[in-house]
């Protein structure tokens, strides 16, 4: 075939290839990049305010008038007159000793010491006959003189062998029965003064909570028996240490009973208001994306309010469903209070509602 006739035939088949080729492209370019969706979003504003922080915690309530009461001496428990509930008055007698073995020593230190008398006698008649020494005259003293401490003490381990009541209270818990061993000082009763005590809790906090913290500071306390009745309660002992444990110092809260009556192991909740007051930046909880410690995350609006951009915040504290912000919100009036699951950094965004409060 002629080459000019050849030539003639291939450009409408090259011209027709581009052409399509580019139609194609056109097509796939279409199909690759769909319109972005926004993505419906509810709006918070951001509530400045001054005011103290406020730190929470829970606890029990105690008698800072509970002891746990034990012999002196080791010996067979013969009896515990008393049962967990009971009200004792000062001086009542609770438990006692096997006394068998104590009342023996007691009679062998009296005995002791009246033989100790009789030699101090004779040797001061000998020393006036100038029969003993003054060595041995100031030793007979000397016996007389221990035999007296060893009775003194043998009377004294008597005596507490018998536990009794130092002031009128409750028996919390009987912790050892007839017939067992009570060593030196195990607690056999646990006993809560109810005539002079005072009510208070016991908790730890947290190193920075402790540095706001003062002896004075005022606190309300709020116990679950009685849910529509807040007490009145204040710091009266705050730890200079941190317990080596669990690494918290230890506060304790004298409450008001107010007329009502309290008991040990009542459960409540406090909350610490330390003097002193700072502004603070108020949001949702919702509105929190990421957080971790005093550091999280939102989602502010950008300027032409259809996408969002993520900021960074720092914490300060929770108040109920609010989060207390103490920094990264000074220029920012909303935030992203519904759908921040949804979001990530420069997403589209469609508002469905505004919150002010």
């Amino acid at each position: 075939m002629n080459t000019p006739i050849l030539h003639a035939l291939r450009f409408p088949l090259v011209a027709i290839l581009a052409f399509s080729l580019v139609r194609c492209g056109e097509n796939k370019a279409a199909v690759a990049a769909p319109a972005e969706m926004p993505i419906p979003v509810k709006m918070h504003s951001v509530v400045t305010l001054s005011k103290g922080r406020t730190l929470q915690y829970s606890g029990l309530i105690a008698s800072n008038g509970e002891a746990r009461l034990s012999f002196k001496v080791g010996g067979i428990i013969s009896r515990v007159y008393v049962k967990e509930g009971d009200h004792a008055v000062a001086g009542q007698l609770l438990a006692t000793l096997d006394l068998t073995e104590i009342d023996a020593q007691v009679t062998q230190a009296e005995q002791n010491l009246q033989k100790a008398q009789r030699d101090a006698g004779r040797l001061s008649n000998l020393y006036k006959d100038t029969v003993a020494s003054l060595e041995s005259l100031q030793n007979s003293h000397t016996q007389l003189s221990v035999a007296t401490e060893v009775l003194r003490i043998a009377r004294f381990n008597r005596q507490y062998a018998q536990i009794r009541a130092a002031s009128g209270g409750t028996i919390l818990q009987k912790l050892m029965n007839e017939g067992e061993y009570a060593s030196p000082g195990a607690a056999v009763l646990v006993f809560n003064d109810t005539e002079s005590s005072e009510w208070v809790v016991r908790f730890g906090v947290a190193d920075k909570d402790w540095a706001v913290l003062h002896k004075g500071d005022a606190a309300k306390v709020y116990i679950d028996a009685y849910p529509d009745q807040p007490f009145l309660g204040k710091i009266t002992k705050l730890a200079e240490g941190a317990d080596p444990n669990g690494g918290t110092y230890a506060v304790e809260v004298t409450v008001s009973p107010n007329g009502h009556r309290l008991a040990p192991g009542l459960f409540c909740t406090l909350q610490l208001q330390p003097p002193g007051s700072k502004t603070f930046s108020f949001i949702p909880a919702s509105a929190l994306s990421e957080g971790d410690g005093t550091k999280g995350y939102v989602y502010t609006l950008t300027p032409d309010q259809r996408r969002v951009k993520k900021i960074p915040i720092r914490l300060a504290f929770f108040q109920d469903s609010l989060i207390a912000v103490s920094s990264g919100l000074d220029s920012v009036q909303q935030v992203v209070s519904d759908g921040v699951g949804y979001l990530t950094d420069g997403a589209a965004v469609k508002i469905i509602s505004s919150t002010s409060n």
